[in-house]
């Protein structure tokens, strides 16, 4: 070994492989501390924002200056220019807008119009990749031994280019769903309360709104946009409706339809409120109990894999070790 170097390890210096590890690890530290005491508000902006749109609608404006009215008019230019296109192609229906405006509402994205952006990417995206993809493989030549591989490859770029944004939209709705899963009955808890002390509907889901917008900004910011919409829309029926086509939830549209039939028929709404809170707990519960049943098996293939060699390799390593030196002893 060169005295001018440190010890390798497969190759490597370990002394500049621990100073890489040690300065990502302070990096690591120095960033947790700045995240710990810069703590923000996620509901603050999408409040502030809900609540401008909430008075826009109430004085009959639909954008405000000159600048915003500009740029609504280029988007909906292009937007519409989109469609056209679509449209000419026959590749657009208005079941598939409806279907990926839903997915939006889901994922969190209030514009109805990016609906048409995400069809045309669909419809464009594969062009682009499969062609990259066509270039680089068989033109270019980026890895001349792959025969059969070449095809996969073409085929998994036109699968990525047309399914792509339908799974990312569909990964973030799936995520944004989870979270409110998590705070539902929590949230729940908190609308009887607010009943029982003699809150209406719209000032009680505003209140938990506000209450559990840090801890679950996604359910607070569903919560804060169904009371703005029951303080405006003509029937209350329509923003609890609008509540269940924007959460895809079995647990949502329960609660949705206990509100209604609450409003309908003055029944007691805290009681049923009681009863569907009491009922989440014990399915979180249920759930929390399933994966946990299920973690021996899933950790059976990382402990053959990853755990029981570097066991075997820390029990075993020094016996190897001196069985050689024995013989390489023995032998010189």
């Amino acid at each position: 070994m060169d005295p001018a170097t440190g010890p390798t390890l497969l190759g490597f210096d370990v002394y500049i492989v621990g100073s890489i590890m040690a300065g990502i690890a302070a990096l690591a530290v120095v960033f947790a501390i700045y995240t710990a005491l810069t703590i923000k508000d996620p509901m603050s902006k999408r409040v502030k924002a809900l609540e401008g749109r909430r008075e826009e609608l109430k004085m009959g404006l639909v954008t405000a200056g000159t600048k915003k009215r500009q740029s609504l008019v280029r988007k909906t230019d292009t937007t519409d220019r989109i469609k056209d296109t679509l449209g000419s192609m026959k590749v657009l229906q208005q079941s598939q807008v409806e279907v990926v405006q839903q997915k939006l509402a889901q994922a969190g994205f209030r514009n109805k119009e990016l609906a048409i952006v995400i069809i045309g990417l669909r419809a464009v995206l594969p062009i682009l990749l499969g062609g990259f993809a066509f270039v680089m493989l068989y033109l270019v030549e980026v890895y001349p031994d792959w025969q059969m591989k070449r095809v996969g490859a073409l085929a998994l770029a036109l699968f990525i280019g047309y399914k792509g944004p339908e799974l990312y939209i569909s990964n973030i709705a799936k995520k944004r769903s989870d979270a409110i899963r998590k705070g539902l009955p929590d949230a729940l808890d908190l609308l009887v309360i607010c009943a029982e002390a003699g809150l209406t509907v719209d000032a009680a889901f505003n209140r938990v709104a506000k209450e559990l917008g840090r801890a679950y900004p996604e359910l607070g910011d569903e919560f804060a946009l169904t009371a703005i919409e029951l303080s405006f829309l003509n029937e209350r029926k329509k923003a609890f409706n609008n509540l269940a086509y924007r959460v895809d939830l079995d647990a949502v549209k329960g609660v949705v339809t206990t509100m209604i039939q609450t409003e309908r028929y003055g029944t007691p709404l805290a009681s049923a409120l009681r009863v569907l809170s009491a009922e989440f707990r014990n399915e979180r519960m249920m759930r929390a109990e399933e994966k946990a049943a299920r973690l021996p098996a899933i950790m059976t293939v990382p402990l053959i894999l990853f755990i029981l060699p570097v066991l075997f390799i820390v029990i075993l390593g020094p016996a190897a070790c001196s069985i050689a030196d024995a013989f390489s002893g023995g032998i010189g």
